[in-house]
């Protein structure tokens, strides 16, 4: 661990995994006292992801600290190729970055985290994938004593946290009638809910990804999720969000038999829908899965207080539906001075893929399972 100092503020950047994993309870602190923090900046989350993805010496985590209380972080890992980058923690199963940044000390810490990352980019870029509009990132980002870039990335869509009966009344009337008349149905079907326990997880998490994998067999199935790291990296991650109030996996049951199921995580910020697998069967009963889903997360979003609720990345027909507000993550590119051709190289590289990704998507037939290969083809 490396050691510089700002004023009243220490900054130090850690490369040991023993390290990280000892930062849980001062991180957790953070992540609470940050309210631009998405769940995907929990420790649980990061550290699971690193557990299961990350790779040997490749950990640069820029800690900002007052006295012993940890004020910031920017959870990152040096990568090589295309060519030397700082990328965040959590790579493409993540739906969000952030920096976490306390609100006490947000104009004193944001500058001291820049100038720590600053030194740690060294002869690399820093490439900040998926930042959430108004995300304490973008402030660093102004921040930034170099070069910089940015692009557009993923699409989110967002709801506000309000009485279901409200999010229905968003819709066409003819839309929203169908919504009611389905709701119905799927009352009459007798789907119970069940919120599963910490100890549950494991089992809970195996048939949510059987679930999936049945639901999509066939429709082109994201190929990363019927692996077996990330069916470890999602039981870990929930199993200690669940523990602590940071995640929640729910089981619908029908005559006693699991028939959905539903991992959201969970910030001050949001209420995020991650994952979800349904028995197909379920459309023979006339069951629409989506807004049983939704009408459950959002009424448990407004008891709670969060503010949104959030369909995650994608941009999927089902999601229009409901008329949320769009939301258009950032790509932050940040270099050395020095290292401007680099830095100027990679972002036109990157804007090159990205738009061959939207002629390919703009010349293919509008079949759900394309988008799921889509997904795939982006560089993440």
């Amino acid at each position: 661990m490396t050691t510089g100092s700002t004023g009243a503020l220490s900054v130090t950047l850690c490369r040991d995994p023993r390290q990280f994993a000892a930062l849980e309870e001062p991180w957790n602190r953070l992540f609470r006292a940050c309210p631009t923090a998405t769940p995907f900046q929990s420790h649980a989350w990061l550290h699971s992801w690193w557990l299961s993805y990350g790779r040997e010496g490749r950990l640069r985590l820029v800690l900002v600290r007052r006295g012993e209380e940890l004020v910031g972080v920017a959870a990152l890992m040096l990568v090589h190729r295309p060519l030397p980058l700082l990328v965040p923690l959590g790579g493409g199963i993540t739906d969000h970055f952030d920096v976490l940044v306390a609100a006490e000390y947000v104009d004193r810490v944001v500058p001291a985290l820049a100038r720590g990352l600053h030194r740690a980019a060294r002869s690399a870029v820093v490439d900040l994938r998926e930042v959430r509009p108004g995300a304490a990132a973008e402030v660093l980002y102004e921040e930034w004593p170099g070069v910089r870039s940015k692009l557009t990335d993923s699409t989110c869509m967002e709801l506000p946290a309000l009485p279901f009966d409200e999010l229905v009344k968003r819709m066409p009337a003819s839309g929203a009638q169908r919504v009611r008349a389905k709701l119905r149905k799927t009352d009459a079907a007798g789907i119970e809910e069940h919120e599963v326990t910490e100890h549950e997880v494991p089992d809970a998490v195996r048939t949510l990804l059987r679930l999936h994998e049945k639901q999509w067999r066939g429709r082109g199935v994201t190929p990363e999720h019927l692996k077996p790291r990330f069916a470890e990296h999602l039981t870990r991650a929930t199993r200690r969000m669940v523990r602590v109030g940071e995640g929640r996996l729910t089981e619908f049951r029908l005559d006693g038999k699991v028939v959905a199921a539903n991992v959201t995580l969970l910030s001050g910020a949001l209420s995020g829908g991650y994952l979800y697998g349904a028995d197909p069967d379920l459309r023979a009963r006339k069951v629409d899965v989506a807004t049983l889903l939704l009408r459950y997360e959002a009424g448990r979003a407004l008891a709670e207080g969060r503010p949104v609720v959030s369909f995650l990345r994608g941009n999927e027909p089902y999601k229009n539906h409901w008329r949320p507000e769009t939301v258009v993550n950032r790509r932050l590119m940040m270099a050395r001075t020095a290292l401007a051709p680099l830095l100027h190289l990679h972002a036109s590289q990157v804007a090159g893929r990205e738009r061959a990704v939207g002629a390919l998507r703009e010349s293919l037939p509008a079949a759900r399972g394309w988008r799921a290969r889509l997904n795939e083809l982006r560089v993440r």
